[in-house]
């Protein structure tokens, strides 16, 4: 519970009195893959929580670490103390914006292509990313998906000199979150 509250004090400087901009999911979708010669690596969270300003256009994400889920125990037993150090860097996160907004109109339903661009921090290290994606609004539901690459070496994720060719050095990212309109308290 302590770290659900965590996760949501960072994202709470976003909400403002008027709720009516702000949509949020506290299940969003991470998905990222790594085609590798001996064995494609691939992990799935489901516990994602974002926020989006409809208002300002403007998005953060912040994913825990731990929440990865792999098909095999000793992928993320790996994955979490070799490669991530997850219990040093617990989260990675988003903030940023759609860049531009004239495209969009959050009252009408209908499928727009966005581009996303800002900060985004993995592994303790912040990179500037532009990432291409799509919002579906139908009623007072927003759907946002991406898909992206990132580079390993550029978030200074260190593969043992044993296993460097058995994983890729560019991992893609997919991004699949649902957000409703947040509630007043």
């Amino acid at each position: 519970m302590k770290k659900i509250a965590g996760v949501f004090a960072i994202l709470v400087f976003f909400a403002t009195n008027v709720t009516a901009q702000i949509q949020l999911t506290r299940n969003g979708k991470v998905t990222f893959f790594s085609l590798a010669p001996l064995e494609n690596i691939e992990a799935v969270n489901n516990e994602v929580t974002s926020i989006l300003d409809v208002k300002k256009g403007e998005f953060a994400f912040v994913v825990l670490i731990k929440s990865f889920k792999f098909k095999k125990a000793l992928m993320e037993e790996h994955f979490n103390e070799n490669y991530m150090e997850s219990n040093t860097f617990p989260k990675a996160s988003f903030k940023g914006s759609i860049t531009d907004m004239s495209k969009l109109d959050f009252t009408k339903d209908g499928t727009y292509p966005v581009t996303v661009a800002g900060d985004l921090t993995i592994h303790g290290i912040t990179k500037k990313v532009e990432a291409p994606g799509t919002l579906t609004i139908t009623g007072d539901i927003i759907n946002a998906t991406s898909k992206f690459s990132a580079k390993v070496k550029d978030y200074n994720i260190k593969i043992p000199s044993v296993v460097e060719n058995k994983i890729a050095e560019t991992v893609d990212v997919s991004v699949d979150c649902k957000y409703e309109p947040s509630k007043k308290s």
